[in-house]
């Protein structure tokens, strides 16, 4: 069965422009690719939209930040500027896993936000939803959340 991931982040900029002042070899190091650092120059929307897209993608994976690496998801546009999305190591096992095609990806930002979205093909679903429901509710009763 046919499914689709989706996932969306938004950041805002200036989060980016700190963390960029305070820190900014070990950021751009550790999550960004040479390449994406390369093409982003510097500009903190455009850092800032692709920190956003790594958060997005790593939804569609459905993994958040859990066993995948910032730099395993990289972001780069096309020649016409088109963003691309490319996956290695455990992102890329992890799309393999779930059988993940077609991702489209797209960027925006302004003065103060950077958005994401994503949305590609699953071919495989690993729990359907009625039992993942069903997990969730066990364990918030045995958390004693919900009678």
């Amino acid at each position: 069965m046919a499914s689709h991931a989706v996932g969306i982040d938004v950041i805002e900029i200036d989060r980016v422009r700190e963390v960029l002042r305070k820190h900014p070899d070990r950021f751009l190091s550790r999550v960004f690719t040479p390449e994406e650092v390369a093409f982003c120059r510097g500009r903190v929307p455009e850092l800032a939209a692709r920190f956003a897209a790594k958060e997005a993608m790593m939804k569609a994976l459905g993994t958040g930040a859990r066993s995948v690496g910032w730099r395993e998801i990289e972001v780069l546009p096309d020649r016409r500027g088109k963003p691309l999305v490319y996956l290695y190591g455990g992102a890329a096992a992890r799309a393999a896993t779930i059988g993940l095609e077609e991702i489209d990806i797209s960027l925006t930002h302004n003065n103060t936000f950077a958005i994401a979205s994503v949305v590609a093909a699953q071919r495989i679903v690993e729990t359907p939803p009625a039992e993942a429901r069903v997990r969730l509710l066990d364990r918030l009763r045995l958390r004693g959340l919900l009678k």
